[in-house]
């Protein structure tokens, strides 16, 4: 069992079994962008409790089978269990990073970064840097992940197109005040 499926049976076991198992079943049947829609929409009807953490993870799933765009509404009326967790879903309410500096910023030139995932310990954030496209939207998919310092200012990791897992995981390792 890799780690992606591992995460997706720990999630579908915030569901009643029945929905629970539809959702594995998605995963076994590579339908992950149906066992997502099925994942929200069952925490959402039962209104589970789910950590900030859980949120992100979601998320993360999301953007990893293409649903991010459309599964973030949903994934931000998930209800809070009031923990306080290390890290915090900021999707659309942190707006856009105009520039960041150091070793890979030479490869986001001309890219928009968009705050995504912040570690409420240490302040780094994790973000997608999607090109503008010529109608003025940005892409739909990432060119890259990237963490960056708490003032948003300089990269400290980048990642490419296909590793939002790999930052997430990095964001959520790399804290230096974990317990």
């Amino acid at each position: 069992m890799t780690d992606d499926a591992a995460i997706w049976n720990r999630l579908a076991a915030l569901l009643p079994t029945a929905e629970g198992q539809e959702v594995k079943d998605c995963w076994d049947i590579g339908e992950q962008e149906a066992g997502l829609g099925l994942l929200v929409s069952g925490i959402l009807g039962h209104q589970v409790a789910i950590s900030e953490t859980v949120r992100a993870q979601i998320s993360v799933l999301a953007e990893t089978w293409g649903e991010r765009e459309i599964l973030t509404p949903r994934i931000l009326q998930c209800r809070d269990d009031g923990t306080s967790g290390r890290l915090k879903l900021i999707e659309g309410g942190e707006g856009i990073v105009p520039e960041v500096t150091g070793e890979a910023g030479q490869d986001l030139v001309d890219l928009v970064l968009v705050p995504w995932i912040a570690c409420t310990r240490c302040d780094q954030v994790l973000m997608r840097a999607h090109a503008r496209e010529s109608w003025g939207e940005l892409s739909y998919l990432a060119r890259h992940y990237i963490i960056t310092t708490p003032s948003r200012a300089t990269v400290l990791r980048l990642f490419p197109a296909d590793s939002a897992s790999a930052a997430f995981d990095d964001l959520q390792r790399a804290c230096s005040h974990a317990p």
